[in-house]
């Protein structure tokens, strides 16, 4: 018997799952029914279905210029964070050390060859630096995605990060494997990453793995973004140490007993 082809066992899931993944990477501009059918490649009036259905869900919304991600996808977002107790202590332990509670912290997750952003403590600095939750940046470029390459091989790191991955985002950013692993040498002995404008021009990032709280849990790393007009080698120390003080607040005192 010829083989049977792959069949989509829930079409109008995938369908939806489309449209929220084309809104997702509109970058914030909303799109029109057209737009949408297209970029799926479904008929106008199914995606009319679709929007119709999604909107009613909270999933997505609409105004006079088109749809756009609705409330819902945020509280999703932020109920896939807080299921990583790190992140539920997370914002107490900045808020408690005097070093970090003034600054831009964040946890990301790695995501393939990319650090994912989940959480952000907001600090009280005048500036507003950082990522928005639920961005994504080469893990090679960003200093909380070396960090979160701090803890694998560096033979597993050559299979993780494909060519494009090392695509330069700044002038200053890591071009290949080779140095990335010098990079990543040097983190490991002092204990924590720094990307000193590769991921954004004007920003220094330092940040530090967390250890996992349960063996199911993804790689998760918490970095802080400084200003690099302030970020001099004496502060960037200061919030490596802080940061280091607050990730073994955040590992589990089981696993630290056993």
């Amino acid at each position: 018997m010829p083989a049977t082809p792959d069949r989509d066992p829930a079409p109008a899931v995938t369908r939806a799952l489309r449209v929220l993944t084309a809104l997702a990477e509109s970058g914030g501009a909303p799109m029109t029914l057209s737009e949408l059918a297209r970029a799926v490649g479904i008929a106008k009036s199914s995606a009319a279905n679709l929007c119709s259905a999604l909107e009613e869900g909270g999933m997505i919304e609409r105004d006079a210029r088109g749809y756009r991600l609705g409330r819902r996808t945020a509280e999703l977002g932020g109920a896939f964070a807080l299921q990583f107790n790190q992140v539920r202590e997370f914002f107490a332990v900045c808020a408690a050390s005097e070093v970090l509670r003034g600054e831009v912290v964040q946890i990301a997750m790695l995501d393939g060859a990319e650090a994912l952003y989940l959480a952000r403590h907001e600090g009280r600095a005048p500036h507003r630096l950082g990522t928005p939750l639920g961005s994504r940046i080469p893990a090679a470029q960003s200093a909380t995605g070396r960090a979160l390459l701090m803890g694998i091989d560096d033979r597993e790191i050559a299979d993780l990060l494909p060519a494009e991955a090392f695509a330069p985002v700044t002038e200053h950013s890591v071009t290949g494997l080779a140095e990335l692993t010098a990079v990543l040498a040097v983190a490991r002995d002092r204990g924590y990453a720094v990307d000193e404008n590769s991921s954004f021009v004007g920003l220094t990032g330092v940040a530090v793995p967390l250890a996992p709280w349960n063996p199911s849990d993804p790689p998760l790393a918490m970095g802080a973004a400084l200003p690099s007009r302030t970020a001099s080698a004496e502060r960037v120390a200061q919030v490596g140490e802080a940061l280091l003080q607050a990730a073994a607040l955040l590992t589990n005192p089981l696993a630290a007993r056993a």
